[in-house]
């Protein structure tokens, strides 16, 4: 492990990680990719999306599986990987491994949808709420919801203790409820926000780096690491899936960067900036939730179609134009929200 001779340089280390995973997944992706075209393992695209994106039909799918081999390589190669490690590992590669087999269901039955939602959010929130249940009782995670400047929302009023060996073992359901929700929801909104050639990777690359340093300015190595291994990870996927894409990640690298989102966030308790973080996400996903909403309430659509990045492909912007300019908003959410977090950080110290 190369963090017991960069020990005394913990910022090198996280900017180690980078490059790890971004090589390892840059190098592991051709081959990958000459495998499923020789497979014939691909895209099915949506029969009512853009006209444009009938030619991705075929194109190599669950290129997140290179993605996470990518991610856990570089981890266990650059630091010392401590529980809480595994455990953010295992929440992200369990989530990968649900988003595996709804691609794998997609390319069996020829068609753009998968398991079904109900299957999907059972699965999602099951790992959610085993990793808020542990993260409360093992890491020591505080059951409230900081809002800098403003409040800490206590959501540990209603906490049952229920006897486990030595000790107990704490369920605070409301904070329990919160987390299910937030880890569920970046989840789905990072997933509907892959649908454009290098729109998901670069704006889940800039959370990831903002993330990255909360984690080390909380003092919290490791998810450090881990999330300067995602952000690696999704530079070098970025290098074969930027347009015309020849890969894709598919759900197994979309729900799993979504879960590792959330996960990051309620490890560094910035449960309540990470939706500023991830503004553009929650924002995909409020389009496709006021879509679905309006129009069964009166037959009419608000948005031209949704998800909001095909909104803007149906008014003529070309793909690229919507993917660069969405990374620019993504960068400034991002860069707005760690300004909120340190701030509040300072003020905090202060």
């Amino acid at each position: 492990m190369l963090s017991s001779l960069f020990a005394v340089y913990p910022t090198f280390l996280v900017f180690l990680a980078v490059v790890a995973a971004m090589v390892l997944a840059m190098l592991f992706m051709p081959p990958w990719i000459r495998f499923l075209r020789s497979s014939h393992i691909g895209q099915q695209v949506r029969d009512d999306g853009p006209e444009t994106h009938l030619k991705k039909q075929g194109t190599p799918t669950m290129g997140g599986v290179i993605m996470l081999i990518a991610v856990v390589a570089a981890v266990l190669l650059v630091g010392i990987p401590t529980f809480e490690t595994y455990v953010l590992l295992a929440a992200i590669l369990l989530t990968g491994a649900l988003g595996l087999f709804d691609d794998a269901s997609k390319i069996v039955h020829e068609r753009s949808l998968g398991l079904t939602p109900r299957a999907k959010l059972v699965g999602q929130f099951a790992i959610a709420t085993a990793f808020g249940i542990i993260a409360v009782n093992f890491f020591s995670i505080e059951p409230t919801v900081p809002i800098p400047f403003i409040a800490t929302i206590d959501l540990g009023i209603l906490t049952t203790q229920i006897p486990l060996g030595d000790g107990t073992l704490s369920l605070p359901w409301l904070y329990l409820l919160f987390v299910d929700i937030l880890l569920v929801g970046l989840c789905n909104a990072v997933n509907l926000t892959d649908g454009l050639d290098g729109l998901a990777a670069g704006t889940v690359m800039i959370v990831m780096i903002v993330m990255a340093a909360i984690a080390y300015r909380s003092d919290l190595l490791e998810p450090a690491i881990v999330s300067a291994a995602l952000a690696g990870a999704c530079i070098g996927f970025l290098w074969f899936n930027a347009y015309p894409a020849d890969i894709f990640m598919g759900d197994t690298g979309s729900l799993a960067l979504g879960m590792g989102l959330g996960c990051l966030a309620v490890l560094t308790k910035t449960e309540f900036v990470v939706i500023i973080i991830g503004g553009l996400f929650v924002a995909e996903a409020l389009s496709v939730i006021i879509q679905v909403f309006h129009f069964k309430r009166t037959g009419k659509r608000v948005f031209l179609m949704a998800p909001l990045h095909h909104h803007f492909e149906k008014k003529g912007w070309s793909e690229t134009k919507v993917v660069v300019r969405f990374w620019i908003i993504s960068g400034m959410c991002a860069a707005v929200g760690f300004s909120i977090y340190f701030a509040g950080s300072m003020m905090g110290v202060a």
